[in-house]
């Protein structure tokens, strides 16, 4: 198997399984659940370390990912998911606010699509934005997912 083969492993989290998949140079998703995605299954380096760190990173110990990412998708998805990573841990943003922040000002609900079609939740963490008032609204792993997400993030800052 070549080094950039597709691979994808299943680990266990806090908030159930996860499939992390890898192509060889990068993470390229993370799924929710066991599930089936392309390429090969087999943990990697790579996977085994995206997993660790997803550990730590529920564990209070991680606030910020050092990963090499590859998510698939349009130009503008991917400027929404780099403004998503621009978030800073513990804190949330309007999808208002994503949009004027990538130069498209009314353009939150191309960003909620953006955010609900994100690849590698946590890791870009789209659990980060919130509806104008507040309120969590979806998320790709559910809104109990979301909740958790923030609710852990919120109980780990700083003073």
């Amino acid at each position: 198997m070549t080094p950039d083969c597709p691979t994808y492993f299943c680990y266990v989290t806090p908030v159930g399984h996860v499939t992390i998949a890898s192509d060889g140079q990068a993470i390229t998703e993370l799924a929710f659940g066991a599930r089936q995605l392309e390429g090969a299954e087999k943990p990697t380096e790579l996977t085994n370390r995206a997993a660790n760190q997803i550990q730590e990173y529920f564990a209070g110990k991680r606030t910020a990912f050092d990963l090499p990412l590859a998510p698939r998708g349009t130009a503008f998805q991917q400027r929404v998911w780099e403004a998503l990573r621009a978030i800073p841990y513990g804190e949330t943003r309007s999808f208002s606010q994503i949009a004027e922040a990538i130069g498209s000002p009314g353009a939150q609900r191309a960003v909620g699509k953006a955010n609900n079609k994100n690849p590698i939740p946590i890791v870009i963490p789209c659990h980060r934005v919130v509806g104008a008032n507040g309120k969590s609204g979806g998320c790709g792993g559910g809104l109990k997912v979301k909740e958790f997400l923030l609710s852990l993030e919120r109980g780990r800052q700083a003073p």
